[in-house]
């Protein structure tokens, strides 16, 4: 299989499968990591996915957020569509406002009208939805069919969004972006909160309407399994360089790569025998995660960065640094949700909706 050759000195390129005689230059964020590893507490990468894998990796919120999409504005709103305990539904929208992702409105001092929407940076969310839903349009539709029908309203075609560059809008795939450090490169402690053990019951991101992004968010599981991913897209297989990279304990770690192998995304090799030792290396569907995971790094680099992303991305086949964008399948204009409208191919009337409306993702 060719390697990419980078175009900047430090850069290296994001393809997990690396010749074994060629060195890969190490970047300082990663150097960062191992030096910190020596201070005793457990680090990770600085990283804008794992800021927003932080949001949506958590069921309850991701489907607060998708419901907000949707149109859902007031608590028992959110309450009915999702059949969700009050004392849940409250925190959540708690966090929400405090991550400035909902804005909390009172009609006025004396009445109970209280309603929650979505910020600027709630919105800029959808992209991220976006890519999430086709993920789950093109692999996990088989069973039960593609729930929505997507309008691009700007050119009233329907529409297949893809993940694109911002220069040359041609669609961005993992063996033909590099990397480098940019100016928010390097390390942090493992949050004690960020450790913890992902919930049993998966089948909480299908609650309420059907939806191909809370089928993807299913498979991939929780923000362990998220960093798991992500560190197959720097080039690690091994269970040691994992462990390692992201300072997770080897039980969690163990059953993650056999929950990503169980579900496709992985698959598992031996590359040493007596002891046997395996690699994990991502199939053709795990590969297509990577459009998801570069507008989760986006909407992070854009609102929880400071202005200082921690990795600048270049687009080989342009040779021009890049922002990912969600674009129109026909127009390749970009799309943001008040240009998209959506026809349900579910019956919508035990979801509380229409057949066509202005829209998001489902």
């Amino acid at each position: 299989m060719p390697i990419s050759i980078p175009i900047f000195r430090q850069e290296t390129v994001l393809n997990p499968v690396q010749s074994p005689k060629r060195r890969v230059p190490r970047s300082k964020s990663a150097a960062a990591v191992q030096a910190g590893k020596a201070q005793g507490a457990p680090r990770e990468r600085k990283c804008s996915v794992a800021r927003t894998v932080t949001i949506l990796s958590d069921a309850w919120t991701f489907l607060v957020i998708r419901e907000a999409f949707f149109g859902a504005h007031r608590f028992e709103e959110f309450r009915t569509m999702l059949e969700i305990p009050r004392a849940t539904l409250t925190d959540r929208l708690q966090r929400l406002v405090a991550e400035e992702i909902f804005r909390r409105i009172e009609y006025s001092e004396t009445s109970s009208w209280v309603e929650y929407r979505l910020t600027r940076s709630g919105m800029d969310l959808y992209p991220t939805f976006m890519a999430l839903m086709q993920f789950g349009d093109n692999w996990l539709s088989e069973k039960h069919g593609v729930p929505l029908q997507l309008i691009h309203t700007q050119c009233e075609q329907v529409t297949k969004p893809y993940v694109g560059c911002s220069h040359c809008r041609e669609k961005v795939v993992a063996r033909r972006v590099s990397y480098r450090d940019g100016p928010g490169s390097g390390s942090v402690v493992v949050e004690p909160m960020k450790r913890s053990r992902r919930s049993s019951d998966d089948n909480q991101f299908n609650r309420g309407r059907p939806s191909s992004v809370s089928r993807a968010l299913q498979v991939i599981g929780d923000r362990w399994s998220f960093l798991v991913i992500r560190e197959a897209f720097f080039g690690a297989r091994r269970f040691d360089k994992l462990q390692s990279e992201l300072g997770i304990a080897p039980n969690i770690l163990s059953d993650r790569l056999t929950r990503l192998v169980d579900r496709g995304i992985f698959m598992k090799r031996m590359y040493q025998s007596g002891p046997d030792r395996f690699e994990y290396l991502l199939t053709p569907m795990g590969f297509d995660l990577y459009g998801p995971l570069i507008m989760m790094m986006a909407w992070g680099d854009k609102w929880r960065s400071n202005g200082k992303a921690p990795l600048v991305l270049t687009h080989l086949d342009c040779g021009h640094d890049f922002t990912p964008m969600v674009l129109c399948s026909e127009c390749r204009e970009p799309i943001a949700a008040h240009s998209m409208q959506y026809r349900m191919r579910y019956n919508p009337d035990r979801f509380g909706g229409k057949k066509s409306s202005r829209a998001l993702p489902g």
